[in-house]
């Protein structure tokens, strides 16, 4: 007989399955549940039987609610990174494989949460099966998977032998393997995937390594700089400072200044706005000549900007 504090989660994993819609929707209120579950080793026996919180969040990993979604692997994180070492082999990484094969792309979208979690654990050879199947995610025909994957490809990294991104491969690998994935995401017909990029593409830079290494990653920045989209332009223009702080001036000055000159009369006050914000700091990046030569003019410009959050935010900073 099933013990007693098991038997409900035994009932909620035959009721998310129910092939009845309505009962589905009415078992339970699956953000409470999928947040739930991710305080409930103490309620299930401890640590020890933590594996049977995993089949009902696998589930609420699939659903098509995505604030469900996020919670479920939340909830899976917290209780995987409590887990033995063995039932992460056992239980965990199954699951995690199960979820990145789903036919659903909603399975495979949760999945890209999950591989930091699984990844420390795991034994040498499916350590590199783990990065095979995120490579997979990396180029999945669902534009939903790809912005997932990239969303997660640092915090995934980052638990990796460090450091973090260079070290999803071999340290000669890195500049082949790692930076055409960024080069390509910083492409990808999906604008949502070419805006996550944009997000996070300073930090990226950081872990490839050297300056020659970041370097090559110039052009796909000026890229998105560039987009098409306005989002994606605001996403890329936030993050200019930071990303000039880790090239040389000269750089800076051939490739990205130019740049920093169309935002400034950008048709979206929204890009303007994010330029307005970081712009000041590229000052002792670029030198006392270039700011005066070249930068004080976009100054100058943003602070008679019409659009009063632009003017704010060159004053502000």
């Amino acid at each position: 007989m099933m013990d007693e504090p098991l038997y409900p989660i035994a009932v909620l994993i035959d009721e998310l399955k129910n092939e009845d819609i309505q009962l589905r929707l009415n078992s339970i209120l699956l953000l409470a549940m999928a947040e739930e579950l991710g305080v409930f080793i103490p309620y299930v026996g401890g640590v020890e039987y933590a594996n049977v919180l995993l089949p009902p969040l696998e589930t609420l990993c699939i659903v098509e609610e995505t604030c469900a979604r996020d919670k479920a692997v939340e909830s899976l994180c917290r209780i995987g990174a409590q887990m033995r070492e063995q039932d992460l082999v056992e239980f965990f990484i199954p699951m995690l494989k199960r979820l990145a094969a789903g036919e659903w792309f909603t399975a495979r979208v949760s999945s890209c949460g999950l591989f930091h979690i699984a990844y420390p654990s795991a034994p040498e050879a499916l350590k590199t099966e783990l990065r095979t199947i995120f490579s997979q995610l990396c180029q999945d025909d669902m534009p939903m998977v790809r912005r997932s994957a990239a969303t997660n490809l640092g915090k995934f990294s980052a638990t990796v032998e460090a450091p973090p991104l260079g070290k999803l491969l071999e340290p000669q690998d890195c500049v082949a393997h790692i930076l055409p994935v960024i080069v390509s995401f910083s492409q990808d017909k999906s604008w949502r995937v070419r805006y996550m990029v944009a997000n996070q593409l300073y930090d990226l830079c950081e872990a490839v390594g050297p300056e020659p290494t970041r370097s090559d990653l110039v052009p796909a920045y000026v890229r998105l700089l560039r987009d098409n989209e306005a989002e994606v332009r605001v996403a890329a223009a936030g993050k200019v400072t930071k990303f000039c702080r880790i090239l040389n001036s000269e750089l800076a000055i051939q490739n990205i200044l130019p740049c920093v000159k169309e935002l400034s009369t950008d048709s979206s006050q929204h890009v303007r706005s994010a330029l307005a914000s970081v712009i000041m700091g590229m000052a002792p990046i670029l030198g006392k000549d270039a700011t005066i030569e070249q930068l004080l003019p976009i100054f100058l410009s943003l602070l008679k900007d019409e659009f009063p959050d632009v003017r704010l935010n060159i004053i502000s900073n």
